[in-house]
């Protein structure tokens, strides 16, 4: 049996836990090493109360004991400590506090040894196959060339194929030492390199001078560090800053502004990416998945209240099958939420009345406003169809059978669902639910720093002090630039907001589109 320095060992748990969560067999196909010899690993950490998961997923869908492992793991920390540990495994504050809670509010009840039980099954079951299919790759191994066989074995097998990739010393060594081997047995050159994953010109670039092998000259070149580089203390301040009570859930292209509203520069957006980065407490957190391209949606906005979009969305009530309905209005230029109602039913009726309230409130009589939304029933509802004729308001739909035509009501529902704080139980009653979405709403409309609106509140755009405070970032940024201008390779952050915002700008002529963007 093969053994394995403790190094690597390390370095491959390391990539079974939290943030990569790197799946065994993924790594196995990696490395070379088998899926048994690795689950065997993971079982050993697991038993020492370390998590370990090593199965790919996302941390809401991790098994009782390795939250449980966690809650453990994070019980003597403090809340800086813990805000620390949360960006270094990539997981929430809040995510950990709400499995400590249930941790406290276990029973054990038959549901859930229920579920133990079937998942419990379903890892023997894939444990069989993986079996089945070690057993078919070993009985095909003992029909291959005896050479290659050898070779096999005995190589690193964590060369990989990356171009530029560094190998070291001892790597080197061992793998000329095989491929002599595997020559003398009688298997061509070209083979025995792609066995170990390297090209046949590296090979001969690494033997050019005899087989005395030399390290990689990017392992030894001594590079000066750069004049503008972060002292010591300036990177412990963006770590302080980063991972103190307030900041502790916040990335920093919302830290950043927000230390410019209060007139303090630290460090650039960029810089504290960089320096969180390098202390690995830089990585994705939440249920969500990465961000992609929307398509923004035809009509042109130059100040609040001339364009607003609208949607419903489901909120899951306590009965199976049943949903309170939230109806939402928001302003296109601004992002703010001008009107919202949550009922327990979806109808023309309900969303004409919100219709109304939300113009009485943003005081729109006589002035020209253009709603946009998809090809729901209730929004071409002949109700509220003939209150927005009313109203003197201009109906904008979605084109047919394309999904994205209402992007702002959608990312919109998309912030509120994956708060860290969106409940993860279904909602008691139509009140609770209710109750809730006004919280949100505050939130969103007054704190939450908007990233379309250089991070400056959808209320502060509406109302139109958002200029005063992008001006005041510039001053700050303008100012610490002054202070240390070797750290500045050309303008500072530019902080000016767009005049327009339009919807469905494949719409508009190519030169005038140009024009806008």
């Amino acid at each position: 049996m093969r053994a394995y320095s403790a190094e690597r060992k390390e370095a491959l748990l390391r990539r079974m836990m939290p943030p990569e969560n790197a799946l065994v067999s993924a790594l196995a196909k990696q490395t070379g090493i088998t899926e048994q010899t690795l689950y065997a690993w993971r079982r050993q950490m697991k038993a020492q109360g370390v998590p370990v998961p090593g199965d790919g997923k996302n941390p809401e869908a991790w098994s009782s004991e390795d939250k449980f492992a966690v809650v453990l793991e994070t019980a003597p920390l403090n809340e800086a400590e813990l805000a620390e540990y949360c960006r270094r495994k990539g997981l929430y504050a809040e995510q950990i506090a709400a499995w400590r809670e249930a941790c406290r509010s276990a029973n054990a009840n038959a549901g859930e040894q229920a579920r133990e039980q079937r998942l419990q099954s379903k890892g023997d079951k894939k444990r069989i196959q993986q079996l089945e299919k070690e057993l078919q790759r070993k009985e095909k191994a003992l029909a291959e060339a005896a050479a290659l066989l050898i070779l096999r074995k005995k190589g690193p097998g964590d060369l990989g194929r990356k171009r530029g990739r560094l190998i070291s010393v001892p790597d080197r060594q061992l793998c000329i030492s095989l491929i002599r081997e595997a020559e003398r047995s009688g298997c061509r050159l070209a083979q025995a390199c792609d066995e170990l994953g390297l090209s046949l010109r590296t090979f001969q670039r690494w033997v050019q001078e005899g087989d005395e092998v030399v390290a990689d000259a990017r392992t030894t070149t001594e590079r000066p560090a750069p004049a503008n580089k972060l002292s010591e203390p300036e990177r412990q301040l963006i770590l302080e800053v980063a991972n103190s009570v307030e900041f502790a859930s916040l990335p920093p292209s919302q830290i950043v502004p927000t230390l410019a509203d209060r007139g303090q520069y630290v460090a650039s957006e960029s810089s504290f990416y960089r320096v969180l980065r390098s202390a690995s407490q830089q990585h994705h957190r939440g249920r969500a998945r990465k961000p992609s391209a929307r398509v923004v949606t035809s009509h042109c906005a130059t100040g609040p209240n001339q364009v607003w979009s609208w949607d419903i969305t489901w909120m899951p009530a306590e009965i199976k099958g049943q949903y309170y309905y939230w109806y939402m209005m928001l302003d296109v230029f601004s992002r703010k939420i001008v009107g919202h109602e949550v009922h327990r039913a979806e109808s023309a009726e309900l969303a004409a009345l919100l219709m109304r309230r939300s113009s009485l409130a943003e005081g729109l009589a006589g002035r020209p406003l253009v709603l946009h939304s998809d090809n729901g029933g209730p929004m071409k509802g002949a109700t509220m169809l003939a209150t927005l004729e009313n109203l003197g308001v201009i109906a904008s739909f979605s084109r047919p059978r394309v999904s994205n035509d209402n992007p702002y009501a959608e990312s919109l529902f998309r912030t509120c669902k994956y708060r860290p704080d969106y409940p993860r139980q279904a909602f008691g009653s139509v009140d609770e639910a209710r109750a809730w979405t006004q919280r949100f709403v505050r939130w969103y409309n007054h704190e939450h720093k908007h990233s379309g609106l250089k991070f400056v509140t959808p209320a502060q755009r509406h109302s139109g002090i958002s200029a005063a405070v992008l001006a005041q970032r510039e001053a700050v940024y303008a100012e610490a630039k002054a202070r240390t201008p070797e750290r500045w390779s050309g303008s500072t952050r530019n902080w000016s907001l767009a005049d327009k915002v339009w919807l469905n700008p494949e719409r508009i002529e190519p030169a005038e589109l140009k024009q806008v963007a």
